[in-house]
């Protein structure tokens, strides 16, 4: 490939607007749907959230073909359609394989699928989408791009809703990738949770680390401490982003903190929050597939630096564009150095 053919792919590579509604569409769109759409006991399957990639997949090639189509020549021949077809399908293909990695190994959802199958679908989509885009590109229509300041304020704004978003796609992520989660209650405090007489009493029956659940809508960050054992009063890590939706349609459960004990034996818990009537059960910590097991126990800020990294990368973008604008072109600037110079 030589050097003309790849500046044309870099500059009809989708750029950061397109990056961040490939996002929004894939990721927390289909999370935040099937949440609004469906009972909370019910869990989300990997193929409904890949429905979202699929009908967003056409609709990507056809962009990209077209601006491969208007920065080549609108050229009406064979050879000109096969190589916009074959350069969006490429690229397109690209988008596609980083959302079957998000839900194969970051949010592994429930169910199973057909990933080759899903991988050569979505090549056949984006040929036909790359086609469509091919005669969009011939027909001279070019998609607007933001200009002055108008793409400052559109990547603060796409930068403000991935900070809101992300972290509720990493809880409904991690929620839709709990493997089958049973309560098993070893005691609590408030008055759903504890042991009639003895609330606050644990009877825990191995080493290791356990879960502090809130029950129904008890606050999800308590000041929880535990003592017993070989372990001195100790306070219970928060979880930053606490998954729920775990227990039946007797009540449900989220995880909000957790603690390790040293050996079995009896322990206590005091939980402390604005609610006094608020209930926490202790149990088994949920088991979450993928790395979005680890994302619930990052930093807030790294979360929503994370969400907000499409709408910084609009801005940047922006700028740069601005400044290459604002710089006289190469040959004027010598030929200013050489009237100088005589």
């Amino acid at each position: 490939m030589d050097e003309a053919t790849w500046r044309t792919a870099r500059r009809a590579f989708p750029g950061p607007m397109w990056l961040a509604a490939w996002i929004a569409m894939t990721v927390p769109a289909p999370l935040v749907f099937f949440e609004g759409s469906h009972r909370w006991e019910e869990h989300q399957n990997v193929s409904t959230a890949l429905w979202w990639t699929m009908g967003a997949l056409p609709v990507l090639a056809a962009v990209v073909a077209a601006r491969w189509t208007r920065y080549t020549g609108r050229r009406r021949t064979c050879s000109a359609l096969l190589a916009a077809t074959v350069a969006a399908t490429l690229i397109s293909g690209v988008f596609l394989g980083l959302s079957v990695a998000v839900y194969r190994w970051v949010i592994p959802l429930d169910g199973a699928a057909d990933w080759w199958g899903v991988l050569s679908t979505g090549v056949l989509l984006a040929a036909g989408g790359a086609a469509v885009g091919h005669l969009i590109g011939l027909a001279g229509v070019r998609p607007g791009r933001p200009a002055g300041r108008h793409g400052y304020l559109i990547g603060g704004a796409v930068a403000v809703l991935g900070v809101l978003f992300a972290q509720l796609a990493v809880q409904l992520g991690a929620e839709g990738s709990t493997s089958q989660y049973d309560v098993i209650g070893y005691g609590g405090v408030g008055p759903n949770a504890g042991v009639p007489g003895e609330p606050g009493t644990l009877r825990l029956p191995a080493a290791g680390r356990y879960a502090i659940l809130a029950v129904g809508p008890a606050p999800r960050n308590p000041d929880c401490r535990v003592a017993g054992v070989g372990l001195a009063d100790r306070s219970a890590e928060l979880v930053t982003i606490p998954p729920g939706d775990y227990g039946s349609d007797a009540a449900s459960y989220a995880w909000v903190a957790w603690f390790d004990v040293p050996d079995s034996g009896t322990y206590s818990l005091t939980c402390r929050s604005y609610d006094e009537a608020a209930s926490y059960l202790v149990g088994e910590v949920p088991h979450i597939k993928g790395a979005v097991g680890a994302l619930i126990h990052w930093p807030s800020a790294a979360i929503w630096l994370l969400g907000a990294v499409p709408g910084l990368l609009i801005i940047a973008a922006r700028y740069a564009n601005r400044r290459k604008l604002a710089e006289p072109p190469t040959g004027s600037r010598r030929t200013a150095t050489g009237a100088r110079s005589r």
